[in-house]
């Protein structure tokens, strides 16, 4: 009997995996710079806000959740008035392909395989306060469905909407954007981050921001003198878990085959993955593929 819950935590990793390094593929970045962005900034964010069209920054803070609203104004301000969401997500699109196939030659040829199934699971969920999701999932598909890129943007939307789910759960929490970044310390080893500060202080958190963090938290019995207690780190556990609980019905209409080919699939590549997003970003950069048991 398939375990759904264990599978899609499994397969909620491996589309950390084959997603991530997007957010600082140089390729990438090198063509939202000749869109008139100076030095591709932002393209960390920039290809997943995109997807939301003419929205406000406010709005697009509020689905991105754990990123600083700054941030978020920062980075639409600086792509719009020189290009269009449309000229974006089609950098993005062109970059996948080639750089699958700098980081892990020959997977995307198998990948591919996997297009339709991936698709399925995207397509048997629901709208239902699933912004980030919802905006990917609505954008043209490519001509091939067939493709590497289409499978990719099949694995996206499905990362998407375990965000989304997640976020929705963090919002029944009462977790503000701080927060969740200060609980997410639990998934990772702080020995090589240095610090539970590490990921909020990345979103774009200053001092102020996060000794507010940690006084909610402490508030909410999650912390002590600064520092996540074991209330703290088991109610992050049992967030995760029900995560995967919410996102599982999505991999079972992919199919316990297809999934497990998936992870199988993309599993192997992972330390290359890390070494690839280390190269173009630094270490501790995307945590959610840095996570431990």
């Amino acid at each position: 009997m398939t375990d759904w819950d264990a599978l899609a935590a499994r397969a909620g990793l491996a589309c950390h995996d084959l997603v991530g390094w997007m957010m600082w593929d140089p390729g990438a970045i090198a063509g939202y710079e000749s869109l008139g962005v100076p030095n591709g900034m932002g393209w960390v964010v920039a290809w997943r806000l995109a997807s939301l069209g003419d929205t406000s920054p406010a709005v697009a803070s509020a689905t991105t959740y754990s990123i600083s609203p700054a941030v978020v104004e920062m980075v639409m301000g600086a792509y719009r008035g020189v290009t269009d969401a449309e000229s974006i997500l089609e950098i993005r699109n062109a970059a996948v392909e080639p750089g699958l196939d700098e980081i892990a030659p020959g997977l995307g040829d198998r990948l591919a395989d996997l297009a339709a199934p991936l698709w399925r699971g995207v397509d048997s969920a629901h709208f239902g306060a699933r912004p980030l999701f919802v905006a990917h999932r609505k954008q043209p598909r490519p001509e091939n469905l067939d493709s590497a890129q289409s499978a990719w943007l099949a694995a996206n939307c499905l990362r998407e909407l375990r965000g989304d789910n997640h976020w929705a759960l963090c919002a029944s929490e009462d977790l503000d954007d701080v927060e969740v970044g200060l609980l997410h310390s639990v998934m990772i080893d702080i020995d090589e981050y240095g610090s539970e500060e590490w990921i909020a202080r990345s979103r774009g958190n200053d001092d102020e921001a996060i000794a507010a963090g940690w006084a909610r938290l402490e508030a909410k019995g999650f912390a002590t003198d600064g520092a996540l207690n074991d209330e703290g780190r088991t109610f992050r556990l049992d967030l995760e878990a029900r995560t995967d609980t919410l996102t599982a019905p999505a991999w079972r209409e992919v199919g316990g085959d297809a999934t497990a080919t998936f992870c199988d699939l993309i599993e192997p590549h992972h330390a290359a993955f890390v070494a690839r997003i280390d190269a173009t970003a630094g270490p501790r950069w995307m945590p959610a593929v840095r996570t431990t048991p």
